[in-house]
This record gives C-alpha cells, structure tokens and sequence, in this order.
C-alpha cells in the first residue's frame, strides 16, 4: 500500500535573512516565515494528515506548530535535523563550498558532518517513520540541505535543485516497499 510522506523545509529564519550559516545552531523565525508556515498550513488543510513530526530544531518545529494550529500532536527527531556544519556554524554563507560536489566532506575536519552521513540519517529516519502501522500521510518538517541529502539518495537533485528549495518547500513522496519516489514539489 502506497503510504505519503510531506517533507518540508521550514520558514525563513533570521539567519537566512542575514545569510548565515545554520545547521546545527539555530535561529528564530522572522515574520514573513511564519506568514510562510501559515501559507504551507493553508495547504494542509485538507489534507488527512495522521501524523507528524519536525527535527528538534525551534524552527522547525514553530514551522510545525504554525502549520498544524493544533490539529494533532507531533514528534520532535534529531534524525530529520540539517547538516552539522561544525566551526562554519553561525558564519557567513560566503564560506560555504559552491558546489554540491565541494560539500561532500568540507565540513568533516571541522567537526561537522558529510553528505552521505547527513543522507544516511535522513533515509534511516523517514524509513522509520513511515514503516510504522499507522503511518498513511506523513508530515516531516526538516531543512534546506538534509531535504536535498534525502532526494538524492532516490533521484539526481540537481534538476529540483535549480528550481530552488525555498523557504516552506514541499517534497510529496510516495512510500512503497522501503522506497521513496518524489511525486512533486510544491514552492508556495
């Protein structure tokens, strides 16, 4: 049976406004990313949502609770939080390597995380989740890059990619035998 996963990146920070490097820190929603979540909430209306959950970061989960508005519970999980960038953490996105090819182990040296680390962690996550008996229609609020880590271990990113992973971008996956298949994007 086809099961759907919802994972999303969640609303603009301040640190995106002021282009900083957030992975394993964090930084609060501005106004206009909880006008995002309100919008992607707008979205999931109608939308049978059984279940729920967001990585333990506060941005993710105010994304979350935005979205919800208390419709259900929901659980937070260190497995769906963003790339560990280590010493880059809080720095000027500037620093970062300008190619997805570079970020493979940059950040490694620099007590952070890999790509295929991040990928594994995603996969092994969502994988969980959705391999429980109750589990039809998933919502997962994560990130930018941990997003982008989980499609590519099921498909070349790059065509989405170029597309842009705004801010409260939506990935529809459906779930069938330990496999993801990404159904569309939605960009609101």
């Amino acid at each position: 049976m086809k099961k759907i996963l919802y994972l999303m990146r969640h609303g603009q920070t301040f640190f995106n406004v002021r282009k900083k490097i957030q992975g394993a820190c964090d930084s609060p929603l501005t106004d206009l990313g909880k006008q995002q979540a309100k919008i992607a909430g707008e979205y999931f209306k109608n939308i049978p949502i059984d279940h729920a959950y967001c990585s333990t970061s506060e941005r993710a989960s105010d994304t979350l609770e935005i979205i919800l508005n208390n419709r259900l519970p929901y659980t937070r999980l260190k497995g769906l939080k963003e790339m560990n960038h280590g010493a880059f953490e809080g720095e000027s996105e500037d620093l970062n390597p300008k190619t997805p090819k570079e970020f493979e182990t940059f950040f490694v040296p620099y007590g952070g995380e890999s790509r295929k680390e991040v990928r594994e962690r995603m996969v092994k996550t969502c994988i969980n989740i959705m391999e429980k008996d109750d589990h039809q229609i998933v919502l997962a609020v994560s990130h930018s890059g941990a997003c982008y880590n989980f499609l590519y271990e099921w498909q070349d990113p790059d065509e989405e990619l170029a597309k842009g992973f705004p801010n409260c971008c939506i990935f529809k996956y459906e779930y069938v035998d330990t496999k993801f298949s990404l159904v569309e994007v939605i960009r609101p």
